[in-house]
Parts: C-alpha cells; structure tokens; sequence
C-alpha cells in the first residue's frame, strides 16, 4: 500500500499528503489519535483511486467531444479564406465560400454536392472523365470487322491519358481539404495525368501521320514517351516538389508541349502545309494547342478574380476556366485524330518497301469510321 507522510501536527489535526506518480501530493487531514494511523493508507487509496477515475472520464471527455466534432463536420459551413490552414489556401483572390479542413474522405465526397469553391473544379472535369470513358467504351466495344483492334490500341493511349487527366484532376480538387499529405499526394497525381494526357494526345497523331514511316513514328513515340515519363518522375519526386524547384517543373511540361511541334514541323515538310491542315488535322491541333495555351494564360494570370476580387469565388473564377478550356481541347483534338484517322484509313496501305509498324486495312465505305469522328 502507498504510505502517507506526516507534514506537521496543527491543532490536534495532522496534516498529510499522498506521493503519487510524480505528484506533489494533496494534503488531508484528519482527527488525531490512534484511529488516524489505521485509516491513513484507505485515505491515500481512495484518492488514488479518485484520480484514476477522472482521468477515464477526462478520456471520455474527450472522446466526446472528438464524437461531436465528427458529427458537426457533417454539416460544416464554408469559410472565409483567413481562417483556411496554410497548405489549403492557394488562391487569396477567392475570398469566401471555401470548404473547412475535412477529416473523413467520406465528407469530402459527399462536398462534391455542395456549393463551395472547388464545385466547378470537380464537376467540369468528372463531366469530362464520364464522358469521354463513354465515348471510349463506344469505340472499344465495336467489333473488330468494324474497328480493327490496331486502331482501338492506337486511340487507347488518347482515351487512356484523357481519362486519368481528368479523373486524378477531378480526385485532387474533391478530397484535397482532408490534409496536408493527402493534398500533396493527389497534386503529385495531379500532375501527372496532365503528363499522361500530353504522351496519349501525341501517339494516334504521330502513328497516322508518319502511317507509311516506321522509323519516324518509333523515334516520335519514343522521344514523347521518354519526356513524360521523366515529368512523371519529376512530379512524384518530393524533392522536386519545393517551391524552389518551381521554375524546373515548369520548364519540364513546356518541353513536354513542345516536343509535340518537331513532328507536326516533319509532317509539313514531307507532305506540305496545306495537304497537312486538310488531311494531316493541323488545324485541329493548332486549335487544341491554342485552347490549351489560353486557359493556362488565365489560370496563371487569374482573371478574372484578380480584376474584381471576391465577385467570382464559386462561379467563373480562373481555375473552373481553365478546367473548361482543358476538356474543350481534348474533346478538339479527339475530333481531330478522327478525322486523321479516317483519312489515313481510307487511303489504304503502303507500297512496299516502306514499313509499318501494324498492318493497313483498306476501307470501301467511309461510314465505318464514323465512330472516330465527333459529329
């Protein structure tokens, strides 16, 4: 048993206190005399005890109140941007409507049905990623006398680079206010599904247009693929994540962009400008690279809530823009390596000796490559 230690005798009453864990001790007394020594250690005991239950119903306290706070973030409120942590505020020109930090990855999907700042984000590009899975699906499961399966792998590397793009894009902005690792991890991903999507844009624009060059096609495919797949590595790298290796990561998706010119520069060189903008989707691209170019422009710049600051905090402000312009370009671009491919496939094959890299199908009826082509 714990033993109680006499401080001093007052009065006829002693004086006593209860070491225990680390404690200073508190001080009871009782009635001097021969029962004092009998009933000191049930004394000491019981305040021990006493301790002990206040501590579990502290626990339960808190339990309580961590209980109750859960329930609540059911039914949070949005926030003016002041009162978001340092890793969720990006944009200051967004003044209120912000979502709080969300702790269950349940109420940040169940937030995709509120009204919030991110609620353009996410729709616009779960909008994009239904659509063009549909869209694919379409295309996939035609029978191969229809579409032949060389095609369906060519457009898979588009379809598969839209998708991802859009859907880790749409995942980012949904469960980004959960925490700070979280945010970071999904931006990462973020970031490479617009890698993604540059390497699967370029391979049906590349494998078409360069149909009868082997060589010209392997060399394109291996240099866009080689590029994405090191923004890829740079994007996932904590390292490289630092804002002072902005300006790298910056640098890295502009050459990802541009490498995408040197082939379309080969492709007017072999068969000329004009043939290339009527049969080759030229224009198409340029259209694509010119929307991609201006919603960026604008979400750097952010306009126009840096105009007139709090006017767009949910609808219209630059990002929602930019998400826009990114599904218009890739919905042009498809349209454009329809066309292309349309074209290519009705030509028919190559004479030899010129290589391939999968075999030509000659096509009687242009309706049949209707599929490839947004009406």
């Amino acid at each position: 048993m714990t033993s109680c230690e006499v401080d001093s005798d007052v009065s006829g009453l002693r004086l006593r206190k209860c070491p225990s864990n680390g404690d200073k001790g508190v001080k009871t007394s009782v009635n001097a005399g021969p029962q004092a020594d009998v009933g000191r250690d049930f004394n000491c005991v019981n305040y021990l005890q006493v301790k002990n239950v206040t501590h579990i119903l502290q626990s339960m306290a808190q339990s309580a109140e961590e209980f109750a706070r859960q329930i609540w973030m059911r039914d949070w409120q949005v926030v003016h941007f002041d009162r978001l942590p340092a890793w969720l505020g990006d944009n200051e020109l967004l003044m209120r409507g912000h979502r709080p930090q969300l702790f269950t990855v349940w109420a940040c999907f169940t937030s995709i049905f509120r009204v919030h700042t991110e609620t353009g984000n996410i729709w616009s590009h779960l909008l994009g990623c239904g659509g063009f899975t549909v869209i694919a699906a379409f295309i996939f499961l035609q029978p191969n006398q229809l579409i032949q399966w060389q095609e369906k792998l060519v457009l898979a590397a588009f379809f598969v680079g839209a998708i991802l793009c859009l859907g880790f894009s749409c995942l980012f902005h949904t469960v980004m206010c959960h925490s700070e690792s979280i945010s970071r991890l999904l931006n990462k991903l973020d970031y490479c599904g617009i890698a993604f999507l540059t390497m699967g844009s370029f391979v049906p624009y590349i494998y078409y247009s360069f149909y009868c060059l082997f060589w010209h096609k392997i060399f394109y495919v291996t240099l866009i693929v080689v590029l994405g797949s090191g923004v890829i590595g740079v994007s996932m790298c904590d390292t490289f994540a630092r804002p002072a290796y902005r300006s790298l990561r910056a640098l890295m998706f502009i050459a990802l962009g541009l490498s995408g010119v040197i082939p379309c520069v080969h492709t007017i060189a072999i068969a000329g400008f004009w043939e290339s903008v009527e049969n080759k989707s030229l224009g198409w691209l340029f259209l694509m690279a010119v929307l991609y170019i201006s919603g960026a422009s604008i979400y750097a710049a952010r306009i126009p809530e840096r105009i007139l600051p709090g006017r767009f905090d949910i609808w219209f402000q630059s990002h929602q823009i930019f998400h826009v312009f990114v599904v218009i370009a890739a919905m042009v671009h498809y349209h454009g390596i329809g066309l292309l491919t349309a074209h290519q496939l009705s030509v028919g094959d190559c004479s030899p000796p010129d290589g391939h890299l999968f075999p030509k199908h000659e096509f009687d009826n242009i309706e049949l490559l209707r599929p490839f082509i947004s009406s």
